[in-house]
C-alpha cells in the first residue's frame, strides 16, 4: 500500500526505495470506516493525511448546525487543516471517511524530523501545496463566476471520479448548493 506514496513522490522529486523505507517510519498507518471521524473540529491539528485507499470529506459546522464540506481526498492525496497544522493549534475543521479508508498519518513534529533527515522532501511538500492552494483559488473562481447549475455541471464533467463515488447531498454541500437543488437540476436536464 504505502507503495503509492513512494510513487506519489516520485512524480515530483526522486528517491530510492531504501531511503522511501527509512521514510515510512515517520509515518503512522490507520484504517477507517465509512463516516468515521479521522480528525474532530475543536481538537488540535497535529496530523497531515495521505490518503492511501478511499475517500474524505474536510468539513465544518455553520451557526444554524449543518456542516459543510470545503475539500476532498482520494488516493494519492494530502488532506489537512494546512493553517491550524502549520501553527499546531486548534482546528475548525473535521475529516471524515465517505467510504472505508485507509490513511498514512504524518504528525507535525515526525513531519520536521522527517525533512530535516530528507531536505529533497521540502521541495515535494511545496509543489503539493502549490497544487492544492491552485485548487483552491480555482474553486473560489468557480463560485463567484458560475450560476449554480453551472458548477454542479461544470464539477461532474471534470471531476466525474467524484460524482460517481461521493453522496449528492456532500457534493451539493461542496459546491454551495442544497441537496434538493442539485435534484432539481439534474432531473432538468433529464427532461
Amino acid at each position: 500500500m504505502a507503495k503509492q506514496l513512494f510513487l506519489h513522490i516520485n512524480r515530483f522529486i526522486k528517491i530510492n526505495e531504501k531511503d522511501f523505507r527509512e521514510m515510512l517510519s515517520f509515518f503512522e498507518l490507520h484504517t477507517f470506516d465509512k463516516k468515521d471521524i479521522i480528525m474532530n473540529p475543536g481538537n488540535r491539528c497535529n496530523n497531515n493525511f495521505f490518503v492511501l485507499e478511499g475517500c474524505v470529506h474536510m468539513y465544518f459546522t455553520n451557526d444554524n448546525g449543518i456542516d459543510r464540506t470545503v475539500q476532498f481526498a482520494i488516493e494519492n492525496w494530502w488532506i489537512t487543516d494546512n493553517l491550524a497544522y502549520y501553527k499546531k493549534s486548534i482546528t475548525n475543521f473535521g475529516i471524515q471517511a465517505v467510504e472505508p479508508t485507509q490513511i498514512l498519518s504524518l504528525s507535525h513534529s515526525k513531519q520536521e524530523q522527517l525533512l530535516a533527515k530528507f531536505p529533497s522532501l521540502e521541495k515535494y511538500f511545496r509543489i503539493v501545496y502549490q497544487i492544492s492552494y491552485g485548487s483552491s483559488i480555482m474553486k473560489t473562481k468557480y463560485l463567484y463566476e458560475f450560476s449554480k447549475e453551472d458548477i454542479y455541471f461544470h464539477f461532474t464533467s471534470h471531476y466525474p471520479w467524484f460524482a460517481q463515488r461521493v453522496p449528492q447531498y456532500l457534493i451539493a454541500s461542496f459546491l454551495g448548493l442544497t441537496p434538493e437543488y442539485v435534484s432539481e437540476i439534474k432531473n432538468k436536464k433529464r427532461s
